[in-house]
């Protein structure tokens, strides 16, 4: 790694990155974090739910807001309501959802086919907005040439301040492994900082990826959806940080590998909890949400997700989670 502090990103994801689960993230030692993407034309329109995913709260600094669209008009109306709002630091423009809904409307990774377009919808998002901009990316379409490495270049010269990039095409989605080498020919074709996301997920991964692109930094999405905690491991495994977790205390020096896996999450869920009352985002289907992933992979964690289809009252289920990650790591359950 020739970058000896490279910056930790978490990925904006769609249902995963709200405002509460961002701020986690950074407490738990992502550098960066992203909005959800956020069409452009529900902004536009006004809508409350569009807007709700791109607020933010003065624990979460920096501030970037993530749209996606493909009509250029709406984008870069877009791009001046969001540059109304004080706290937004950067807008990032999301070129790397393969989600059928988004492409079909020549939104997100789609418009990796008509680099023509993209370039002119950034150009003129720039030219309104008084913040930089930044974008995701993915390699291309997956039909035909990858077109990424044409287009970042192209990016680079109108003013984008940084690039991130999924090694991964559109017609991929999220199958195969990312390829880095890939990201490496961009990382030599351009100045600006480009960002190397895909399939990062703990310290060995995250050191390779930094290793083989060059890049200035990692991005982390699946890796840490029900494990914001994986920022603090990476970056205390790699020498980065010397401060121990929050969640390490006297009994996590008694307890074995499961059991600190149940105190990390336990402790993560708790905040998460009072982040959603700090920040006012109360949702009940995102707390069920992330109340699920936190008990992924945990021994037990399938026959006790069963039993939280039943639950209706969203301070229930966020007790019933806590109650069983805090019952975890007092026994290893087989």
């Amino acid at each position: 790694m020739e970058n000896k502090n490279p910056p930790f990103f978490l990925a904006p994801m769609e249902g995963v990155s709200d405002l509460p689960f961002r701020i986690l993230a950074k407490e738990c030692g992502a550098d960066f974090t992203i909005s959800e993407f956020t069409s452009s034309t529900a902004l536009t329109r006004g809508s409350v739910k569009s807007w709700t995913k791109v607020s933010t709260h003065p624990l979460e600094d920096p501030f970037i807001p993530q749209i996606f669209g493909g009509d250029i008009n709406e984008m870069v109306k877009a791009t001046e309501l969001l540059c109304n709002n004080e706290s937004v630091d950067v807008i990032d423009i999301n070129f790397g959802c393969p989600a059928p809904k988004v492409c079909r409307n020549d939104a997100g990774a789609a418009l990796l086919g008509k680099p023509d377009k993209l370039i002119e919808m950034v150009e003129a998002c720039i030219k309104v907005s008084s913040v930089p901009i930044s974008a995701k990316l993915r390699l291309g379409t997956g039909s035909g040439e990858d077109t990424a490495l044409e287009i970042s270049r192209r990016l680079e010269d109108i003013g984008i301040i940084r690039l991130c990039v999924h090694g991964r095409t559109l017609k991929q989605g999220y199958r195969g492994e990312a390829d880095w080498s890939k990201i490496t020919k961009i990382v030599d074709a351009v100045s600006i900082p480009v960002i190397a996301n895909g399939d990062v997920i703990d310290a060995n991964s995250a050191s390779a990826c930094l290793e083989k692109t060059g890049a200035a930094g990692v991005m982390i999405g699946r890796g840490a959806i029900g494990n914001p905690q994986v920022f603090h491991q990476i970056k205390q495994e790699l020498g980065l940080i010397k401060s121990n977790a929050p969640w390490i205390k006297d009994e996590w020096l008694n307890a074995d590998e499961i059991q600190q896996e149940f105190i990390a999450r336990s402790w993560c869920w708790n905040r998460y909890v009072e982040l959603t009352k700090l920040t006012g985002i109360d949702n009940k289907n995102a707390l069920k949400r992330h109340g699920i992933s936190f008990t992924k992979h945990l021994p037990g964690g399938s026959k006790f997700r069963g039993s939280l289809q039943e639950v209706k009252d969203i301070n229930e289920l966020a007790t019933r989670v806590l109650t069983w990650l805090e019952n975890g790591s007092k026994k290893i359950r087989m």
